[in-house]
């Protein structure tokens, strides 16, 4: 999954981009209004954190040409007003969701989370299931066939990616985008690195992570 936070506040920004990492996001950084916007037409993102006050083009207005162009790209809205009429203001103009300073990283997480679920039209809010391997998206716990397995962030962070996907065919392209930061340079190998010390943990046999000629990865999630 992969976030856009457009913040001006280097403080806020850092702190914001950091939690998300940590949960096992994909993050990008805009430092203003006309940058974010510029990142949301050449980036797919599941998501976007935007402050309302921000200079070249505040958050209200990048919003709103988001939405002129029928992008359905959920926004959660951080701002210092607190006022009825502040958050109705940013929910009419196309906003999902409005946070107000300060804010405890956790309810920004959950918020996130719900907006993603939403557009998704996730049905489970912290588990992943595919076969017998179970993602616990709150407590980072992963089984495999009822046994505990521990998983670097890294690979938590792909096995996720792979079992939102499941059944479906991710290229390699697509992992490096939503589960590193960096989009895709055809000599890295960072995907088979990690993508060999998941296999090793889960999928020793290659069944339930198939690899696909010339496009990447699929998880069967069957043995």
């Amino acid at each position: 999954m992969r976030v856009l936070v457009v913040e001006d506040d280097d403080k806020i920004a850092s702190f914001v981009v950091r939690g998300l990492k940590q949960a096992g996001f994909a993050v990008d950084h805009a430092p203003d209004g006309e940058t974010g916007l510029v990142l949301t037409e050449s980036t797919q993102y599941d998501a976007a954190v935007v402050d309302v006050m921000l200079p070249r083009l505040d958050g209200i207005s990048l919003v709103k040409r988001l939405r002129l162009t029928r992008s359905a790209l959920p926004v959660l809205f951080l701002s210092a007003k607190s006022s009825v009429d502040d958050r109705v203001k940013g929910l009419q103009a196309g906003g999902d969701d409005y946070l107000t300073k300060p804010f405890a990283f956790s309810e920004l997480l959950a918020r996130i989370q719900a907006l993603i679920r939403r557009a998704t039209h996730a049905p489970e809010a912290t588990r992943l299931t595919v076969g017998d391997v179970t993602l616990d998206l709150v407590t980072r716990e992963v089984t495999c066939a009822g046994a505990a397995v521990d998983l670097q962030p890294r690979e938590f962070s792909l096995l996720a990616f792979l079992l939102r996907h499941a059944g479906r065919p991710v290229s390699k392209t697509m992992i490096l985008e939503h589960v590193w930061d960096y989009s895709f340079d055809p000599q890295t190998n960072v995907v088979d690195v990690v993508m060999h010390r998941l296999r090793a943990k889960i999928d020793p046999d290659h069944r339930r992570i198939e690899t696909v000629r010339n496009v990447g990865y699929i998880f069967r999630g069957h043995v």
